[in-house]
């Protein structure tokens, strides 16, 4: 295995202490939240307490200012254990990026500290019935009433809904301006006017809430603009990069804990006088999968060290998010063949991962979104250079 230099022995025994909390807090409650279909609100008043939700918030605002690195060991912590029910990168890498990024000294002094402690819960609200990666066609609509704003419309696929104290949401401002005419607000979940919706029952994921939201004649003060009035598509495309980047540290992390059990399993599970493990078919499969994990890793740890030098290009970090989310899908479905029967049923982790694997490629923006995004930027240049030639050849 290639070493992994981006961790410090700080960051791995940070590591051990989020793995020792995942096994004592979270994994033997993890199949009762999935009947459940919510995780209880006191995990993440013991998240905060360890000092595992949104490690990089400032100490100013009760953070413990840590480098990036450091919610990277969560994220990838929660996706080895197959922890898919608490909301943790949603609201840390997401909601709270977004107010220490953009928010006011009021704003942030109001909610990230309660967010690093889990007594607020985030939420991102951009996705409609009708709108899912078009964000530039989203209806909800926010009017100017003097010193407030009435919000009136509708999210769907929310995670973290049920819950959410607080929610970073979009709406049209100006319905005639297109992308600048979105404005993003602080919502409180107290808001009279704000209706929590059903609980949504999906293919994986089941622990995890995620809701419809409606808005009734909402009021909430100007001061709850974050950002200014117009600038919300702007902001949210510069969080796009972060956001995808999450989404391939979570499925490589995956790609890995899946071979791993399935090695383990092969190694133990015998047919026909010999284990699975020794037929040449698995060991190919299997050599075949590593080959791509590793290549999954690499590009993956390249693309945090880019992102933490402020280098993270967007076409890249879809070409991160398309190659992991893919790989992700592939991986579980071919290592599942490998359990046989016992890989259909639930008690098998294998099973739940295959389940919580296919959102990948479409959370975070869908594979054909990201397929064309490279594909667009891989003609840019020729395209440019194409009309002046033309231009060149007309005079």
């Amino acid at each position: 295995m290639i070493e992994r230099k981006l961790f410090t022995p700080e960051h791995e025994i940070f590591r051990d202490a989020v793995r020792k909390f995942i096994a004592r807090e979270i994994t033997p409650y993890h199949a009762q939240w999935e009947a459940d279909g919510i995780v209880p609100r006191e995990l993440w008043l013991k998240a905060g307490e360890a000092g595992f939700l949104c490690c990089a918030v400032p100490e100013a605002y009760g953070g413990a200012g840590a480098d990036y690195l450091y919610d990277v060991v969560v994220f990838e912590e929660m996706a080895r254990a197959g922890a898919t029910g608490p909301g943790f990168m949603i609201h840390t890498d997401l909601v709270a990026t977004y107010i220490n990024s953009f928010g006011t000294e009021e704003q942030k002094r109001e909610w990230l500290p309660k967010m690093v402690r889990g007594e607020a819960i985030g939420s991102l609200g951009m996705t409609e019935p009708h709108a899912g990666s078009d964000l530039k066609n989203i209806r909800t609509r926010a009017t100017r009433d003097g010193d407030e704003f009435v919000i009136n419309g509708q999210k769907v696929f929310i995670s973290n809904g049920q819950l959410c104290d607080v929610i970073v949401l979009a709406t049209k401002t100006d319905s005639a301006a297109g992308a600048k005419g979105i404005t993003l607000f602080l919502v409180e979940g107290d808001r009279p006017g704000f209706k929590r919706g059903r609980n949504l029952e999906k293919l994986g994921m089941k622990a995890q809430d995620t809701s419809e939201l409606f808005f009734e004649d909402v009021r909430v003060p100007a001061s709850n603009m974050l950002g200014r009035e117009g600038e919300g598509f702007a902001l949210m495309m510069t969080k796009l990069s972060q956001e995808r980047l999450a989404q391939a540290i979570r499925s490589a992390t995956v790609v890995e804990t899946v071979i791993d059990w399935t090695v383990e399993y092969t190694a133990q599970r015998e047919a026909f006088g010999q284990t699975i493990a020794d037929f040449q078919n698995t060991q190919f499969k299997l050599a075949e999968l590593k080959v791509e994990a590793t290549a999954g890793r690499v590009l993956t740890d390249r693309c945090i060290e880019l992102f933490m030098a402020g280098k993270l290009d967007p076409i890249d970090a879809a070409v991160a998010k398309m190659f992991l989310s893919n790989l992700h899908c592939k991986t579980v479905d071919e290592c599942l063949q490998l359990f046989g029967g016992w890989g259909y049923m639930w008690e098998y982790p294998i099973c739940r991962a295959y389940a919580d694997a296919r959102v990948v490629k479409i959370a975070g923006g869908s594979i054909e979104i990201m397929k064309y995004l490279i594909g667009r930027d891989l003609f840019k240049d020729r395209k440019s250079g194409g009309k002046r030639a033309a231009n060149a050849n007309s005079n």
